[in-house]
């Protein structure tokens, strides 16, 4: 008799095709065609393994409609504030996610989101477009990332790769915050701070770290008044990081420079919000880790995880 192959369900229809490809020659696969929760519960019932690249989040309605045979979420991401991880913790299902491969890519971005805020590049494409392009010496000057402190919010994977490269622009100081001191941040001559303190301190501030209860709108009213009235804010993190409504007053009050944002809320946003307006706000459709041969590495790994967890082995990037 012919062994029934395990079924796996992909989330979305825009997964990178080596990923659905290692899952096909494995597995009973099938793609889901329609993001939406609705679509997803009537596909999930039966199956082993979750390859989940979708911004819709896994609940208990959708646990519960797989049923009690699912052995393993693989998250085609990093960040995982669109899965119950408790949950899966709870029903003793398997949860990896894809740490690693988007570190380059998404410091990248920072990089790229720092010197376009503080070289005012959005007011310097609308002077353009609004033909007020009036130069003079003292005309849109800038900051310098050379010779200034850089405060990075979360020194993990990506928050290293930021430093790495930022140390090409001659910063004179890195600061950073968590949850405790990392013996890589002294490796990368970084200072370990309290949160005040490097918002008081950085003319950059960039914010890499995940979104959880603890670090929810942490960037808000109180925090944007404790940076300097010259200081840059990033975020790579995500966008529930930031209280928006205090980030727009804080750009409309000049309470700060500018601001580069690859994440937000909600996403994508609408392009008569308040942030898409403003001449000192850069902002990028979350693209961080929107590479070609990132996006295939994602999708790579994250078949890869659930070939191991069907197959009985360890995960590759297991989440606990």
């Amino acid at each position: 008799m012919e062994e029934v192959k395990k079924k796996v369900l992909i989330s979305t229809n825009d997964v990178p095709q080596i990923g659905i490809d290692l899952l096909r020659a494995e597995y009973n696969t099938t793609v889901n065609d329609v993001n939406t929760k609705a679509s997803l519960v009537d596909k999930v019932p039966g199956v082993s393994a979750l390859f989940w690249s979708t911004k819709v989040k896994l609940d208990v309605d959708i646990l519960n409609a797989a049923g009690p045979q699912l052995e393993v979420v693989a998250a085609m991401s990093a960040g995982l504030d669109n899965i119950d991880v408790e949950e899966l913790k709870r029903r003793n299902i398997k949860l990896s996610n894809t740490p690693g491969v988007l570190n380059a890519a998404v410091a990248d971005i920072a990089v790229l989101l720092a010197l376009a805020a503080s070289r005012r590049l959005r007011e310097g494409q609308m002077h353009i477009q609004n033909n007020t392009w009036a130069p003079n010496l003292r005309w849109m000057l800038g900051k310098d990332l050379k010779g200034s402190t850089v405060g990075i919010v979360g020194l993990g994977e990506i928050g290293k790769a930021i430093v790495k490269r930022l140390k090409a622009f001659e910063v004179h100081k890195f600061v950073y915050c968590g949850r405790a001191e990392k013996p890589e941040g002294k490796e990368l001559g970084a200072e370990f701070v309290t949160f005040d303190d490097l918002l008081s301190r950085s003319d950059f501030v960039i914010a890499s770290c995940p979104l959880m209860p603890e670090t929810k709108e942490m960037f808000d009213e109180t925090a944007f008044k404790k940076m300097k009235s010259t200081s840059i804010f990033v975020n790579i993190g995500r966008g529930g990081l930031v209280d928006q409504a205090a980030l727009v007053k804080a750009l409309k009050e000049n309470t700060i420079f500018a601001a580069g944002l690859d994440v937000m809320v909600p996403e994508p946003l609408p392009s008569d919000h308040e942030l898409v307006q403003l001449p000192n706000c850069f902002l990028s459709p979350h693209l961080g880790s929107a590479t070609q041969q990132t996006r295939s590495d994602m999708a790579r790994l994250a078949a890869q995880n659930v070939i191991a967890a069907l197959s009985g082995e360890k995960l590759i990037t297991p989440v606990y």
